[in-house]
């Protein structure tokens, strides 16, 4: 009966510090149009419920008159740190039936407070003692060892790093997570970790282990070549709680007694690689019984300054791996594997060399012209891992701290014919569940759908990044916004977005203002429109697609903060004209020699000022503050006024007659009523005139299909998707691509490249057209934040013969497929989610009769109305799984 009870979207966290987590569950019924009509929760420290009475519950909601599954907030008595709590649930149905309880649930708290920390930050580089050679900077190792008596039921590491960190216990890793404690903000936010090390552990003697990198905080970050971003010194801070069967407790803590020392890594670096010499290796090292009297003490450090707070986002992982599909030999005589696929991740390699034999892998994207392995593209990043052979028979060997962003990797150093069984592609991002898939009858667009999922694989480890190869690899706010929707739909994206905003918001200026990149570097700058919008379209996306108000209410001081910004900058205070914009970034109608389209700047920064006032307004309503809604209400109309007066001619035209000028007044009606119309007929008139051709950007690519679609002009948006030739999403998919370029023609006709300074080949910006395929080919829509009303349209293309669109929403499993059948007819395949309903809108063309499974619809349990008005017919349905046939005349 009941599915993936979630706290705070993950199964069953660990070291969580929410004190009211929210708790959801989806419904499986067999039945159609099964609605939830109350619950009943109850959170208890024991996991057998029916032994507890029902005082000595933490948390008993007693039954609950709602429909509400979803984000249900704790409201029992206060959690307590580190421990483990219970929650199971009931519910009725429409008939007022109880169903039996969940199985039990559980979450488990972190440690809350700073209070509750005791170990101390040790360090192995404190000033004076600096050990950085020819090679970079040499990791630092910690260990120390300890006693326990038999009998350790619980054991938990509670951990963080100023760099990036891993844990061994008694010579295995802690745990399976990478790039641990994570990138934030770090002097303003850190995260820790929480381990269960209970199997781990022995009783008697026991050891500790812990290396440290560079990582984000310490090394090169973006593109001119500095380092040292947050601090100049590593550090680690570790706690061990030890459980024993009589109840008491054993506590470890990193301070003054730990030991330190370097070892084999002599370098690791995010964008440079990693260099390796086993004939260093401290064999042993993190188990008991090693000798480190040789070994340094490691040194007490300062804490930093900024909080300590828990991760409750998806930690970053080898999801998968793949093998290399050939081995090249290119004409300039490199031996070059191709692993098929553009990935981010590292390669993992056996080899049996002689001692100091040097094993070098160089990792790039694609190959030129000629054929040969070509790295220009990733500028100052080397990407390159270097294995120095201990000799004495096989050794396998991955990276650390490092991830590449590549297809092709150069090896030297190991026999050619040893390379296809000896490697592996170990691929690496954050952990997210996959949500969503698209499939339908042209192979060239399930590409295109399998490169928009792996550009954000690729893009998506632990930041929203804009690409994951060259020297930057940054947190782009505009490329996370015209992409967050397609994400949505793609992969559970709410805590790793909820994570970055709140680094947004930490990173934000006291006068509103949001830097470029999240987490900030002062490289980059900050206040371009579209990409400081992000403060507000990413947290109001989330609450679209997930239904949880608590990202609105957390993160509207932000929101409000940007939109305050932007009043401010102007000549006027309704238009946004000053400053520093991007505007619509690499769109085609550009000057040459520009990398700006030809849409003006301050009608892009001006219509994303209305659009974000008009989100704020709509997020003011829904989190309770009218007074602050309708305040807004009234900011959003003088900007409009003035768009109008600025923007449109007294005839109603948009004066800037470009594709993204056109799909932006349109997306965000700033438009008069009447001029929408002769707008979009302008718009689908420029694409024809262009040869069915987008020139957009950044800024209006995401908009241009979905606007053509709101308007009436689907034929031509699935024109547009289909289009083969440069410039359109297809013309890469037949050069080759396996992720979604930077550049429309990043590879020319000719095997040339668009560039060496700004090329990428994993930047997944223009997949935002991943939203158009789920929403208007699949006909996956909501109509109630979170999809607790569905609409289910298809618009079926003349050039497809069928399509398939399947959503897991917080709900469960939504489906949506067409047909078209021999006959003429259309068939339509749903399936919509117990405790959710649907519209069911009828493809424009198909006038007959309507059957379910061959049936009447007025004998077809499940169909709650049927109404037909003006030519168009809607059906509104309950749970469950149908198949519709739609015949093409009327009978």
């Amino acid at each position: 009966m009941f599915n993936n009870l979630m706290v705070n979207y993950r199964k069953n966290p660990v070291g969580i510090d929410d004190p009211n987590p929210r708790l959801s569950w989806q419904i499986q019924a067999q039945a159609r149009g099964f609605m939830q009509s109350a619950y009943q929760i109850q959170v208890s420290g024991n996991p057998a419920f029916e032994a507890e009475a029902e005082a000595e519950l933490e948390w008993d909601t007693g039954k609950v008159i709602s429909d509400a599954s979803v984000h249900i907030e704790y409201e029992g008595r206060s959690l307590r740190p580190r421990t483990r709590y219970y929650y199971r649930v009931r519910i009725w149905d429409s008939e007022d039936n109880a169903t039996v309880w969940s199985e039990a649930a559980y979450w488990e708290t972190g440690l809350h407070s700073a209070h509750n920390w005791h170990a101390k930050w040790i360090t192995a580089s404190a000033p004076g003692r600096s050990v950085e050679n020819s090679e970079g900077d040499p990791c630092d190792y910690f260990r120390t060892a300890f006693e326990l008596p038999d009998g350790a039921v619980s054991a938990r590491i509670y951990a963080t790093s100023l760099g990036l960190y891993r844990l061994y216990i008694n010579g295995r890793p802690a745990d399976d997570t990478q790039f641990n404690p994570g990138w934030t903000s770090y002097n303003k936010r850190l995260q820790y970790q929480t381990y269960d090390v209970t199997q781990l552990l022995t009783a008697g003697e026991n050891a500790l282990g812990c290396i440290v990198a560079n990582g984000w905080y310490k090394g090169y970050l973006s593109w001119d070549g500095s380092k040292d971003h947050y601090g100049k010194q590593r550090a680690v801070l570790i706690q061990l709680h030890v459980t024993l069967a009589d109840g008491t407790e054993q506590m470890l803590i990193s301070d003054g007694s730990w030991r330190t020392s370097s070892g084999p890594l002599l370098m690791s670096e995010l964008y440079h690689g990693e260099t390796y010499d086993a004939r260093l290796e401290l064999d042993g090292w993190s188990s008991p019984g090693f000798a480190d009297h040789q070994w340094l003490p490691a040194e007490l450090t300062d804490a930093p300054p900024a909080g300590l707070v828990a991760q409750e986002n998806e930690p970053s992982r080898i999801v998968e791996t793949i093998k290399p599909v050939a081995v090249i030999t290119t004409p300039a005589g490199e031996t070059v594997l191709d692993m098929g696929q553009n990935m981010v991740g590292w390669v993992r390699f056996t080899a049996d060399a002689g001692a100091g034999t040097e094993i070098t892998l160089q990792h790039a994207e694609v190959l030129d012209r000629d054929g040969n392995f070509y790295t220009g593209n990733l500028r100052s990043a080397n990407q390159t891992v270097t294995y120095i052979c201990r000799g004495g028979g096989p050794e396998t060997f991955e990276p650390h701290f490092t991830f590449q962003g590549f297809r092709y990797v150069q090896v030297t150093g190991v026999p050619q014919d040893q390379l296809l069984e000896q490697f592996t592609g170990c691929v690496i991002h954050s952990d997210l569940e996959q949500t969503g898939s698209f499939r339908c009858s042209d192979e060239l667009v399930n590409q295109l759908q399998h490169n928009i999922l792996w550009g954000q694989k690729g893009n998506f480890l632990d930041v929203p990044t804009d690409c994951p190869q060259r020297d930057e690899r940054l947190g782009w706010t505009g490329d996370a916004q015209v992409f967050i929707r397609t994400a949505a739909f793609n992969m559970n994206v709410v805590p790793f977005f909820e994570k970055w905003l709140k680094d947004l918001a930490a990173d934000q200026e006291a006068d509103g203002r949001v830097p470029h990149v999240i987490p900030d570097i002062p490289a980059a700058g900050y206040g371009s429109s579209a990409w400081g919008d992000a403060a507000v379209i990413c947290p109001w996306t989330l609450y679209q697609c997930y239904g949880d108000v608590r990202v609105l209410k957390e993160q509207y001081p932000s929101m409000k903060a940007w939109v305050e910004y932007i009043r401010a900058q102007g000549d006027h205070e309704f238009l946004w004209n000053t400053g520093h914009h991007f505007g619509d970034w690499l769109g085609l109608d550009a000057k040459e020699n520009s990398y700006i389209g030809a849409t003006p700047k301050d009608l892009i920064a001006t219509a994303f000022f209305a659009y974000s006032t008009e989100l704020l307004v709509k997020t003011a309503e829904v989190t309770g503050q009218p007074e602050e809604a309708e305040r807004y209400r009234q900011l959003h109309s003088n900007i409009i006024r003035a768009f109008r007066e600025e923007f449109v001619t007294p005839g109603g035209r948009v004066a800037s007659p470009t594709q993204t000028a056109y799909a932006v007044a349109l997306m965000f009606d700033l438009l008069e009523e009447k001029d929408r119309p002769r707008t979009a007929a302008m718009l689908a008139e420029h694409v024809k005139e262009n040869g069915n051709h987008l020139t957009t950007g950044f800024v209006g690519t995401p908009y241009l299909c979905l606007v053509l679609s709101r308007f009436g002009y689907t034929s031509l948006a699935y024109e547009l998707v289909l289009q083969k030739e440069y410039p359109s999403w297809l013309y890469s998919v037949l050069q080759g691509a396996t992720t979604i370029w930077e550049h429309w023609d990043g590879i020319k006709q000719d095997g040339s490249f668009w560039s060496d300074d700004m090329n990428s080949y994993n930047h997944y910006a223009y997949g935002a057209v991943g939203d158009w395929l789920y929403r208007i080919a699949g006909g996956i829509e909501l109509i109630e934040p979170g999809y607790k009303k569905i609409r289910i349209q298809p618009q079926p293309g003349a050039q497809l013969s069928w399509a398939e669109a399947a959503y897991s929403s917080i709900y469960g499993t939504i489906k949506s497929g067409w047909s078209r059948q021999a006959d003429g007819s259309l068939e339509l395949n749903m399936e919509i989610p117990a405790n959710t309903t649907a519209e069911v809108i009828v493809p424009d063309g198909y006038q007959g009769r309507i059957t379910e499974k061959g049936e009447k619809l007025d004998q077809v349990t499940g169909i709650l109305t049927v109404e037909e008005n003006a030519g168009d017919r809607k059906l509104t349905v309950g749970s469950g799984v149908y198949r519709f046939t739609i015949y093409n005349e009327i009978d």
